[in-house]
């Protein structure tokens, strides 16, 4: 079993249907579905960006970012609560990266691969109380950490910095099959190699 392949949505990004997710965002959240595709098409990996060092928040993941803020997307925390017999605990959810009109998106460029079960487990739980209606996942391609690993020192990037157990494709999938996300449809944008554009 596998998700549902989209290719041919998007040039240079290799994109995949979970739950109707798809569907739910063209007709239900057209804007919301404006928003991600013009923003995706017009995106690049430029070499700059690709060498930079990386801090908190890397170059790329934050283009991205400030690409959907400026279109009302908000970085986004629900404050939920468990109560039991008038006693209340908190329990806050992670902080969504970009948040617009109930659809959650998670950037997941070059992290350690268990950040994909945290974000799906927030996607579980914000659409089963009834706040999100459909999760939107970014993320690398495996076609595309195989070729940074393979074009690192053109990149001026120690080779480990594109290793097997970070954020890409081959990692996301399985999680997804297997419940991660819960009934929560999702949608993953995967980027690939194709994206390159030398800057130099």
């Amino acid at each position: 079993m596998s998700l549902q392949a989209d290719d041919q949505l998007i040039a240079g990004w290799r994109c995949y249907d979970w739950r109707n997710a798809r569907a739910l965002l063209e007709y239900k959240f057209s804007a919301e579905w404006t928003d991600l595709i013009e923003v995706l098409s017009a995106f690049r990996l430029s070499h700059t960006q690709l060498a930079a060092k990386g801090g908190n928040k890397t170059e790329i993941a934050g283009k991205l970012d400030s690409a959907f803020y400026e279109r009302g997307w908000v970085e986004k925390q629900f404050h939920t609560a468990i109560s039991v017999d008038g006693v209340t605990e908190e329990s806050p959810t992670h902080d969504i990266d970009c948040f617009r009109n109930r659809v959650a998106m998670e950037l997941e460029w070059n992290n350690k691969d268990p950040f994909y079960d945290r974000d799906l487990n927030n996607f579980r739980l914000l659409y089963d109380l009834r706040v999100v209606d459909v999760g939107v996942m970014v993320t690398r391609s495996t076609s595309l950490m195989q070729w940074l690993r393979a074009n690192h020192k053109m990149l001026e990037k120690a080779s480990g910095t594109y290793g097997a157990s970070t954020t890409h494709f081959d990692k996301l999938e399985p999680r997804i099959l297997g419940g991660g996300a819960g009934g929560c449809p999702v949608y993953v944008f995967a980027m690939t190699e194709q994206l390159y554009l030398d800057d130099r």
